[in-house]
Parts: structure tokens; sequence; C-alpha cells
């Protein structure tokens, strides 16, 4: 601790009258958002979703909560279909690039 600690000055709390704020509603609402987050984990036999929507519309805020749990076999069978779609992407990516590589060269027949 200091040796000489800082002293602030007390002021008397006013009050606020309840009624002086007014929240107003934006007159064009032309700033929308949505976000979502789905969560999916498995442990044994079972697997656990959690999701979470919050959007903006209209000047309201809402926000959606869920959770349960659901069978090990549709757990799998999302990851599956994630790895496909994910690995079909990549394959239709580097098809793109495919003119970027070297020519293939026909091979010289030896003279001696």
């Amino acid at each position: 601790m200091s040796k000489y600690p800082a002293k602030r000055a007390q002021r008397a709390l006013r009050e606020v009258e309840t009624a002086a704020v007014e929240v107003m509603r934006p007159a064009d609402s032309f700033f929308r958002f949505r976000y979502s987050q789905t969560e999916i984990s498995a442990v044994g036999g079972k697997a656990r979703v959690k999701s979470r929507q919050t959007r903006l519309e209209d000047g309201k805020l809402t926000t959606e909560t869920f959770e349960g749990d659901v069978d090990r076999t549709v757990y799998d069978r999302m990851v599956g279909d994630a790895q496909r779609y994910f690995l079909n992407q990549a394959a239709l990516f580097a098809k793109s690039l495919w003119w970027l590589l070297p020519s293939p060269r026909n091979p010289r027949p030896d003279r001696d």
C-alpha cells in the first residue's frame, strides 16, 4: 500500500426520475443481424446437441437456446456427411486449379 493513499471527495447521490429516460424505437430498422451456434458432442452411446440463436430484427433483440440428446448413430451420420461435403469441396477447388500445373511432357525416344 502507498504511504499516501489517494482520497476522493464524497459526493451526495442524486435522484433520477425514472420517467426522464425514454427508450425510443428506431425509426427505420435498417440494421439487422442473426447469429447462431450449434455444438454437437458425443460421449458413449449418446450425442448432446446445444444450439443458440440471437437476432436483432425490428428493434427487438431475441435469444433462443436449445439442448437435447440424440442417438449416437445420428451423430455418426452427421459427421460422415460433413466429412464427405468437405472432401467434395476440396476436390472441386483442386480441380479448379488444374491449369496451374505443368502439362505432361511426351517422352522422347532415346537416340543413339
